[in-house]
Parts: C-alpha cells; sequence; structure tokens
C-alpha cells in the first residue's frame, strides 16, 4: 500500500504572509496542530504548527541553566502571546519540512513519523503540495482497509 491510497486531499493551508492569529484559528477550527504553508503555485515552503506558534513564548535553554526558578515566568510568558499572534507566519514557520511522495509506501511514511515523533507529514509530488498523510490515516489503511 502506498501514500497515495491513504493520504488526504484538499488539505487546509496557510500562506506565508497569513498571520498567526488567523491560521491558529484555522488550525484550533479543524482540530490539527500542523499546516502546511505553500506559495500561490501550492509550492510547499514550510510547515506551521501549534508547536511553532508556542516555541518564541518559553526562556531560552541557557535560561533555565542560570535560573532555573526565576526564568518561569508563566504570566510573563502568556502576555507575550498577543505580539506573537501579530507575527507573519514566515515568522513561526519551520523550513524544509519533512515530506513523502504519493508513491512511496505507508510503512516508510510511518517510520519517518516515528522518528521525529511526528502525528502527520505533508505529501509532495514535483514540488506542489498534494496532500497530508497522519498516523490516522495509515492506521485506517493498514486495519481498516
Amino acid at each position: 500500500m502506498v501514500v497515495r491510497d491513504v493520504m488526504t486531499t484538499g488539505v487546509l493551508t496557510a500562506g506565508k504572509k497569513d498571520s498567526v492569529r488567523s491560521v491558529m484559528a484555522k488550525m484550533i477550527s479543524r482540530h490539527c496542530g500542523a499546516i502546511p504553508v505553500v506559495d500561490d503555485d501550492n509550492s510547499l515552503l514550510g510547515m506551521v504548527s501549534v508547536r511553532d506558534v508556542l516555541l518564541p513564548l518559553y526562556p531560552n535553554y541557557g535560561d533555565y541553566i542560570h535560573d532555573s526558578v526565576r526564568s518561569r515566568d508563566f504570566t510573563g510568558m502568556e502576555e507575550g502571546y498577543a505580539d506573537v499572534l501579530t507575527k507573519s507566519v514566515e515568522e513561526v514557520m519551520s523550513l524544509n519540512p519533512l515530506t513523502v511522495a504519493p508513491s512511496d509506501p505507508i510503512l516508510q511514511a510511518a517510520s519517518y513519523m516515528g522518528l521525529k515523533n511526528f502525528r502527520r507529514i505533508p505529501v509532495v509530488e514535483g514540488g506542489k503540495l498534494a496532500g497530508m498523510v497522519s498516523i490516522g490515516d495509515i492506521n485506517r489503511g493498514l486495519f481498516f482497509r
């Protein structure tokens, strides 16, 4: 079985100039933790995830080493969230995401997801986004088809 057999097409996407606020609203309404970022030609530019949005709020690793008690100003972190929401997607997205092709075996995609602890990855054909494949898609393909 190959990725094409189980992948989702017509996926929700973001543009690099979209606001983080609008993309977070899309992710929350669709109950997904990451969406692909594409250009006008549907070429994959990156991925934006909830983790990408939250990461700028956390102190740097070095801050924990030097002062593990006071570096955890959670109230200050939460107050910074409004600033993060005004950023553009290109400021927080992950570039060069791991991808699979529609013709790749589904267990290859599952292996990549397991190695990187991802729940979904983009499916790309000829540099263009063809869809997304999730661990749920793979499980349904393996166990219910």
